[in-house]
């Protein structure tokens, strides 16, 4: 018991480092003067499929916007709710509004990289930003990306969003995403490899370092066309990622932001969503690597769940040393949490359901598993990813 608490404990001390770090490095559009200098023009794609819901919202926040050299692509992708019709109507109003209309996909591609990969046939910009309908945006939102953009001398860039919480489960399992997030990876190594690799290999591995959130992610047309686009990844479901790696190869400079006071989204609305959701996307974000997959798994287990029970054992039996270690491991964990929450201006209740989204993500890898040894297939918007 006490080897595992051990490993707990030096996972949670590392963690906790990284978590840190990114309080200064994961920087903050919030932080930037909006830009005064309009010569970029910016091309805002966004891929609707069924957004009802969503769509006005997302499209009058970019209306909205004090920078004004952009215009507005919506692909409407095959809906089969009342999204044309919702097109339609702020269009006659909008003159920076053009609508599409996708076309059929291809047997070879997912969706969503195909709607992007039309919209990006038809955009003028000079930089291309997709974004999600079911995100939207602060009025100086694409004045700051400009700012950044000239000062930093970007390729590209990707804006992770304040995310928007309604549900209890919600509240439960989204954080876990930034957490994971915050807590693994040093957002300065996505634009940089660390320099303790050694610099014959840091070119090699640098690419294991990308993140993006496909939320909110700009190229420069240059960049853009240099790693192919979306035709690059037709078929991956992490496609955000894998744009972000093919950056990286191609020695383009992407830097990531946390867009809290600027980016908005509610990714899920609906409990099934949130499943399918993440169902569609969670083992794909380890390459359908199996063996990967399950050492994060068991990882998982030893760091976030057997605590409690070893806690409970050494209380029991009058333990002190292990009551101590493990009662560590668990504060430790709450004030990572509690940490994230203070970031991002989320409850600090959140953190005391950090154990109930472990034990959500714990079925749904059950659930992944079995997708990937019986063939199954996840059902999103529709159609089979």
């Amino acid at each position: 018991m006490f080897e595992l608490i051990y490993i707990s404990l030096i996972w949670l001390i590392i963690t906790g480092i990284i978590l840190i770090r990114n309080q200064f490095e994961f920087k903050k559009l919030t932080k930037l003067n909006p830009s005064s200098d309009s010569k970029l023009f910016f091309s805002i794609c966004i891929p609707a499929r069924n957004e009802e819901k969503v769509i006005a919202r997302c499209i009058n926040s970019i209306q909205k916007q004090s920078y004004e050299n952009f215009e507005i692509l919506v692909l409407n992708d095959e809906s089969e709710d009342k999204t044309g019709e919702i097109l339609d109507r702020i269009r006659l109003d909008e003159p920076k509004l053009t609508v599409l209309d996708g076309s059929p996909k291809p047997d070879d591609w997912l969706g969503k990289p195909y709607a992007c990969y039309q919209i990006a046939q038809k955009a003028k910009g000079d930089f291309l930003i997709f974004i999600d309908a079911d995100t939207w945006w602060s009025d100086d939102a694409l004045a700051k990306m400009a700012k950044v953009i000239r000062n930093k001398r970007l390729d590209a860039f990707t804006v992770w969003p304040n995310q928007h919480f309604g549900s209890r489960l919600e509240q439960i399992v989204l954080p876990l995403v930034y957490y994971a997030l915050n807590s693994l990876l040093v957002a300065s190594h996505v634009t940089e490899a660390p320099k303790w690799i050694p610099s014959f290999i840091r070119k090699r591995v640098a690419p294991n370092f990308a993140a993006a959130n496909g939320q909110c992610i700009g190229f420069s047309r240059e960049s853009y066309n240099m790693i192919n686009g979306h035709e690059s990844v037709k078929n991956e479901v992490v496609e955000d990622v894998e744009l972000a790696k093919n950056l990286i190869r191609s020695n383009q400079k992407l830097q990531m932001f946390n867009g809290i006071n600027e980016v908005h989204c509610r990714m899920y609305d609906e409990p099934a969503k949130i499943w399918n959701g993440f169902r569609k996307n969670f083992l794909a974000g380890f390459g359908n690597n199996l063996i990967l997959f399950t050492i994060a798994w068991a990882l998982h287990i030893i760091v976030f769940i057997l605590p409690y029970f070893i806690l409970a054992y050494a209380l029991y039996h009058s333990m002190l040393t292990l009551s101590i270690l493990s009662f560590t491991v668990l504060f430790l964990i709450f004030m990572h949490r509690v940490l994230l929450s203070r970031q991002y201006g989320w409850k600090v209740s959140y953190a005391f359901t950090h154990l109930l989204g472990v034990l959500w993500f714990q079925g749904l890898a059950l659930q992944c598993v079995f997708d990937l040894v019986f063939g199954s297939k996840v059902k999103w918007k529709q159609r089979s990813v």
